[in-house]
């Protein structure tokens, strides 16, 4: 078996000259940008991007109805929550006035007998 061999600065800079030529003859074999299918794949993106931004108008949509949803619904609560108060302390009111009248009978009651 025989030892590595070094390459040689000839060699060196014939294997860069190669690749520097596949490099070349790789990007002159691509389409350019007038190739019907360069536009295609373009009108292709370009249709995706239309069908994305549509899709986000129709989320912010539904995004905004929901928050005017919850907007009244927290509205409605908080209108219910307020008439719960009000009814509580009309309640409490008329208790108030139940045991005052109560208690004025009482001592109604205990003048009379004096």
């Amino acid at each position: 078996m025989s030892g590595f061999k070094e390459p040689s600065f000839a060699d060196r800079q014939k294997a860069a000259i190669e690749a520097k030529k596949n490099i070349l003859t790789k990007f002159k074999s691509q389409p350019g940008p007038d190739d019907p299918a360069v536009k295609a794949r373009a009108a292709e993106r370009e249709a995706q991007a239309a069908a994305r931004a549509k899709a986000k108008l129709v989320r912010d949509a539904e995004k905004a109805a929901q928050k005017i949803r919850e907007a009244e619904e927290a509205a409605e609560a908080a209108a219910r929550m307020a008439r719960e108060k009000e009814e509580a302390a009309a309640a409490e009111v008329a208790l108030e006035a139940e045991k005052k009248a109560a208690r004025d009978a009482r001592y109604a009651a205990r003048k009379k007998r004096k």
